[in-house]
């Protein structure tokens, strides 16, 4: 899903539903930091490198978790006060925790993705994709693109919820 806000979906909903367990930013983060290889692959002219590449694979993700982790870090009290501008409170987390929600953003994403792109290399250094196939009876597009508007338009409740009906 090259540039798509589909990724957002499914960490909006889940990151918000279960917010004592993941750092709201950090999960949103994580889940669209592996877009930064198509980004690199089409705005740089990477001929011979797929668009799902090394970092869409559960090893290259885990770099990125990792990454992830260590950029949102030292911001935590900024986006602190950009959460309770969205009247959404969440405590200082730890680099624990933040580590552990880029690790399911990332890991989610690549999940998510793997229903879909041939080329991807989840096991990687081993080749193949084992799951590209699985939901192509159902539509893979249809499902996974619905799954994670879906997951938005949820995810836009919990929201609603959360800053309105819960602080009563």
């Amino acid at each position: 899903m090259p540039f798509t806000p589909f990724h957002l979906g499914p960490a909006l909903f889940f990151g918000l539903a279960l917010l004592s367990i993941f750092d709201l930013p950090t999960f949103l983060i994580a889940s669209v930091i592996p877009y930064i290889e198509p980004f690199c692959v089409i705005y740089f002219h990477v001929y011979g490198y797929p668009l799902h590449g090394f970092f869409h694979s559960y090893l290259g993700a885990s770099f990125l978790a990792f990454l992830a982790a260590l950029i949102v870090y030292p911001f935590r009290d900024m986006l602190k006060y950009v959460m309770e501008a969205f009247r959404i409170s969440q405590q200082k987390a730890s680099f624990k925790k933040l580590l552990f929600t880029s690790f399911v953003g990332v890991y989610f994403h690549v999940f998510l993705d793997s229903f879909l792109y041939g080329e991807m290399m989840l096991f990687y250094p081993l080749h193949g994709n084992p799951f590209v196939n699985v939901l192509d009876f159902w539509g893979s597009y249809s499902l996974v693109y619905g799954f994670c508007g879906l997951s938005f338009l949820s995810g836009v409740f919990v929201y609603i919820f959360r800053s309105t009906c819960a602080k009563t």
